[in-house]
């Protein structure tokens, strides 16, 4: 799909409550899914809903994600069933003058979908690249491949991304005017924003790497590289 067509929401991907955050564009989606490390894969397992945390790639419109062939959540996902996953990042703490608009500014994107069982060898391996290369970009073309029991032992599963909403929060408080204080006079409490962000630290070689042996660019580059 065109990055700059919006998302045409369902029933169930339609943002109700707090629509005003809702994003309709899909440059947003995608920017929200790339921004993020580690989502949340939601099945039903045994009558119960399940929700667990999955790396995840993403090429197009198309999401990886993946795990090992005994996995139950996998094997749920794969079975032609509704699944749900999410990313957020959470921004900032908002502070405000009342317990009750006391919020968090953030960036949330949530995908419905059936998920799909790689069969096709190629579409496998596409898919690891897809996964690999967005937790470590340059790690594919640079480390050995998976081979013929590493591949047996993984399941690599596709969600479209066609149906999908986003909600995204920033600002500050928004407090009720009961709650401010008159013009000219101090206000009893602080309000704002306290920012978050991950920040990567100094690499850390494996203790089997021989001595002296230099940091790739590959990894210098990710660690220079903001989370968000």
């Amino acid at each position: 799909m065109d990055t700059a067509a919006p998302l045409s929401p369902t029933d169930r991907s339609t943002v109700r409550r707090g629509s005003k955050r809702a994003r309709s564009d899909r440059a947003d989606l995608y920017a929200v899914l790339d921004a993020g490390l580690i989502g949340h894969l939601g099945v039903q397992l045994g009558g119960a809903p399940v929700v667990l945390p999955t790396g995840y790639g993403r090429r197009g419109d198309t999401l990886y994600l993946h795990g090992s062939t005994g996995a139950a959540t996998l094997r749920a996902a794969a079975a032609s069933v509704p699944v749900c996953f999410t990313v957020t990042h959470l921004d900032g703490i908002v502070y405000a003058r009342s317990a009750f608009h006391h919020s968090v500014n953030y960036r949330c994107a949530v995908v419905h979908g059936t998920a799909r069982l790689l069969d096709d060898p190629a579409e496998r391996l596409l898919g690891l690249e897809v996964l690999t290369e967005h937790l470590a970009p340059g790690s594919w073309s640079a480390t050995r491949l998976p081979d013929r029991k590493e591949l047996a032992a993984t399941a690599v599963l596709a969600l479209d991304l066609a149906e999908a909403s986003v909600k995204i929060r920033t600002g500050p408080p928004g407090d009720d005017d009961r709650d401010l204080p008159a013009a000219g006079t101090p206000d009893p409490v602080w309000a704002g924003v306290l920012p978050l962000r991950t920040v990567a630290g100094e690499p850390e070689p494996c203790p089997r790497l021989p001595a002296g042996t230099p940091v790739p660019g590959r990894v210098r580059d990710r660690a220079l590289s903001p989370s968000a």
